[in-house]
């Protein structure tokens, strides 16, 4: 694995197109809303081949952070702000944002993304780092604990996602996973369709009351339109749907559950549609040292209906 030597300061990082420009000036704005100035870094993995963008803001011990559909850097800025004493680097996962894609139709899925993260702490001279994983997020943190023990010290996983059998593909997964997925993926991106997915997702009374800024909403409207994520999730999701069901490569039975004895701590929203309390209990409760950390009305993405609250579990969780 190699790293090329290529830190930048966001402000001064050069498009390779007009897109992606358009698309850096939407995380800059962003990016700026939280008061947060990141730097960047690019990294080549041999197997798979595949050339990742990480973000880094703060010092101290590692975290790496993977994100779920419709995640790169700044998605985390809510969070990222309340972690002091950390260095939060931020991988935008392979096909999303400025980072490459992955056949993941070549691969058996949990080996593949072990190896990309294996791969990233190699790249960015990591021995060992904590690990935190949104919504499909949350699953390359365990299959990395599983298949490389010694490389991840503990593990955060935000929002539910498709770690256990009893999780069902959304009804919009699986719509994406079909030959009209194909369409939908080429629509242009909107505001009012941003707002939606948002309240679909549970966030509805953070949009009403500002918590999440318009200028959240203008990013994820230039992740969609300037970047070409959506279409390389897709070609994942066919990858990873069966029918009405995720691939068993995907989720985790109670026995591999079972043999992850990293400290783990899942923050769930209540108003998540994706799961239940009562599936996260058990899924938790399933792993050695798994807890569950409730957020009473958050939705899918916790951090953003209340930052304080979830930085300050998650840092306290992370400092032991």
């Amino acid at each position: 694995m190699t790293a090329r030597d290529n830190v930048t300061d966001m402000d001064a990082a050069t498009a390779a197109d007009p897109r992606s420009e358009r698309y850096r000036q939407a995380e800059r704005v962003l990016w700026g809303h939280y008061g947060l100035e990141p730097t960047e870094r690019f990294i080549d993995l041999d197997s798979p081949r595949v050339r990742l963008r990480v973000v880094e803001i703060g010092s101290g011990e590692p975290v790496l952070f993977v994100p779920g559909t419709a995640g790169t850097g700044p998605y985390w800025g809510a969070l990222v702000r309340e972690l002091k004493g950390f260095r939060c680097l931020m991988l935008d996962r392979p096909g999303w944002g400025l980072s490459s894609p992955v056949d993941y139709a070549k691969y058996e899925y949990g080996t593949v993304v072990a190896e990309v993260l294996r791969g990233a702490l190699d790249a960015l001279g990591l021995e060992r780092a904590h690990v935190a994983g949104a919504s499909i997020g949350g699953v390359w943190p365990l299959r990395l604990a599983a298949a490389h023990p010694s490389r991840v010290g503990r593990i955060v996983l935000l929002g539910g996602g498709p770690l256990v059998p009893e999780i069902l593909p959304p009804a919009f997964v699986r719509l994406l996973a079909s030959p009209l997925g194909a369409i939908i993926v080429r629509l242009p991106q909107r505001p009012g369709m941003v707002r939606s997915i948002l309240r679909q997702g549970g966030h509805g009374a953070s949009l009403d009351a500002g918590r999440i800024p318009d200028v959240f909403v203008d990013w994820r409207v230039a992740l969609g339109r300037d970047t070409d994520s959506m279409r390389n999730e897709r070609d994942m999701v066919r990858a990873l749907v069966s029918g009405r069901a995720f691939r068993p490569a995907l989720t985790f039975d109670d026995a591999e559950l079972a043999a992850i004895g990293h400290p783990t701590l899942m923050v769930y929203g209540t108003a998540d549609q994706v799961g239940t309390v009562d599936i996260w209990r058990r899924a938790m409760g399933a792993l050695p040292r798994g807890e569950l950390h409730l957020v009473d009305g958050a939705g899918h993405l916790p951090w953003l209906d209340e930052p304080i609250q979830v930085g300050s579990r998650v840092s306290d969780f992370l400092s032991g």
